[in-house]
């Protein structure tokens, strides 16, 4: 019992000096910032606020709800006891700092009513409380928090924005602070919450009053549900995220929250909510951040402390192993004692998946697509899912496109990172648009759906002319030739529909437009020797009309030529019969006479 009136003595001094922090922080700030009438707050953030889009890893755990007396099903408005413990308890500064922005708030957007509770949800899901990083008195932490570099894939791509100022990064932004601020937005929202006239993301009592003043923008009253729901979707465009930030919130409203001693940091340079936990020391409990370490914390005690012994329960006292049994099942050689295996941790199932990417694909008829859907399966804390769940991709709407091998669904199995890759995906031939929806296989857990479109083929041209079939074109004058002349127009060896061919009768040269030899007919009856041929069909071939020649005889030339110049030429043959001998001519010498 000493122990725990010690530790209890302690946070209540920490309690009554977090108390005395926030009023003289309080007046400090409110003395050195303007307050800020109603109606004259900050604008909303537009749509393309980047502070919205993906910039880190939230921790979504939900905090560990009671059942309604006589029902068994939890209430989301009551929490475990009403003392603080692991779940509802907040670090003395980082409480000292939620209330602070509170009480600046009141004075600033008084029509804003926004509760500290709801500061704390999104400190407790954007960075633990910044319990991990070695929180100060003075709400500077030991080590900076920064999420990752925002440079695509599961998250935004946003650009430096502040030159490296406040994320160490000169290239691309990355979420700072124990609210994980984007650069650019703290450079709109920014806030000095402890009046020291400096605004720094870094410190929770400025990152804290920023977030407040965030929430608050655009004249919204946290009162409204509907305003509510909005100023956290600014936050965080995922319905995940506002569960997670209202249940925290209403835990803080409905249960006896204290401050707890400002932790030390769980592992340098490494969040608790981004660390992997070993299985020896998982919590067992959704929402349980202090999980308790079989070789350091005794049942009941305090760290460092070991109980007494338990008294050993009233049950038969099992029969020790013979120590000869060293080689036989359950024999170790130790004196027959047997080392209990440790349970082998059960994978948290995945509760969500994120989109990887910016949800569009493109392609033209008749093409693969080159980018492929991809989603990253996730659990409740937003660590990757367990290796190989079974992640369902489907092709929905009215299109011929498929997955190569013509399939409209495929399930794909996630690797370790959680990450699922849809295959290829062909366009198909008809233009439109279509969805490709990402669902997890026996989970209930909203879909991820990927907007596909497939655009119009330009017009291919021809680049060869080919004739079909290789018999000599020959034909006798005024006569025609018999075969029947086709032409097929290809692209990259693909036949070429509705490609306009024009055919030319020219002398032996292959220059000089012909003036007499074969020609084509007009619906009068005419003599053409240029003749605008119909479009070539959809296997890419055309038919002249039939050709004929004049009385003379000689070898002419056939182009014909495309609008872009592709050009093939036939060699076209006319021969005069051979003469036939004249009647009654003499017989040459030598030749047999009739016999009489």
């Amino acid at each position: 019992m000493k122990i725990l009136r010690t530790r209890a003595a302690s946070v209540s001094r920490q309690g009554l000096c977090a108390a005395l922090l926030v009023a003289g922080l309080t007046t400090a700030a409110v003395g050195a910032s303007p307050p800020h009438r109603a109606g004259q707050g900050d604008p909303s953030p537009g749509p393309d606020n980047p502070q919205s889009r993906p910039h880190g890893v939230p921790n979504l755990t939900l905090p560990d709800l009671v059942p309604r007396p006589g029902t068994g099903k939890p209430d989301p408005n009551a929490t475990r006891g009403d003392t603080p413990d692991g779940a509802t308890g907040i670090p003395a500064t980082a409480l000292a700092a939620y209330k602070n922005a509170e009480k600046l708030a009141k004075e600033r957007y008084p029509s804003c009513h926004i509760p500290w509770q709801l500061v704390a949800g999104i400190g407790k899901v954007e960075s633990e409380h910044a319990a991990a990083y070695g929180l100060r008195s003075d709400g500077l932490t030991d080590r900076p928090i920064r999420g990752p570099r925002l440079t695509g894939g599961q998250f935004a791509v946003i650009k430096d924005t502040d030159g490296g100022r406040w994320d160490g990064d000169k290239e691309y932004d990355r979420a700072v602070g124990p609210t994980q601020f984007i650069p650019s937005t703290w450079e709109s929202f920014g806030a000095d919450g402890n009046g020291d006239g400096k605004q720094d993301p870094n410190n929770i009592f400025d990152a804290t009053a920023a977030t407040a003043r965030y929430l608050c923008s655009g004249g919204k009253d946290m009162n409204n549900p509907g305003d509510l729901d909005r100023a956290i979707l600014s936050y965080n465009q995922s319905r995940e995220y506002v569960n997670a930030v209202l249940a925290w919130m209403r835990a803080y409203k409905n249960s006896n929250v204290g401050a707890v001693p400002d932790p030390s940091p769980s592992r340098p340079g490494t969040p608790s909510w981004n660390t992997p936990t070993p299985p020896s020391s998982r919590p067992s409990k959704p929402g349980s951040t202090s999980p308790a370490r079989p070789a350091e914390t005794g049942r009941g005690g305090t760290p460092g402390k070991q109980n007494p012994p338990a008294k050993p329960s009233p049950t038969k006292p099992e029969k020790p192993n013979n120590p000869g049994n060293a080689d036989k099942p359950g024999g170790n050689g130790n004196g027959g004692e047997t080392k209990p295996t440790p349970p082998t941790p059960t994978p948290a199932p995945v509760t969500r998946l994120d989109r990887v990417g910016d949800g569009t694909l493109e392609a033209t008829a008749n093409e693969t697509f080159t980018e492929r859907a991809r989603v990253r399966a996730l659990d409740a804390t937003g660590r990757p899912a367990p290796e190989r769940t079974r992640v369902r991709f489907e092709i929905i709407g009215d299109t011929h496109a498929r997955f190569l091998g013509s399939a409209l669904s495929v399930t794909v199995p996630t690797d370790r990172s959680g990450l699922a890759t849809a295959p290829e995906i062909h366009a198909g031939d008809w233009p439109g648009q279509f969805t490709v929806r990402a669902t997890v296989e026996g989970r209930d857990i909203t879909p991820v759906d990927f907007h596909a479109n497939v655009k119009t083929a330009p017009a291919r041209r021809a680049d060869t002319l080919v004739r079909v079939g290789e018999d000599p074109l020959k034909a006798t004058p005024k006569s025609t030739f018999a075969q029947k002349i086709q032409i097929k127009a290809l692209g990259k060896d693909q036949p070429i529909a509705e490609t306009a061919i024009t055919a030319t009768v020219l002398a032996k040269d292959g220059k000089t437009p012909a003036k007499t030899g074969p020609y084509f007919k007009d619906t009068d009856g005419k003599q053409l020797r240029t003749l605008a041929l119909p479009k070539t069909g959809k296997d890419g071939t055309v038919t002249l009309p039939e050709l004929f020649t004049d009385e003379q005889a000689g070898t002419f030339v056939l182009r014909l030529a495309t609008a872009d110049g592709t050009t093939l030429t036939l060699e076209l043959t006319v021969t005069a019969p051979p003469a036939a001998e004249p009647s009654g001519s003499p017989a040459p010498s030598g030749a047999a006479k009739p016999v009489q």
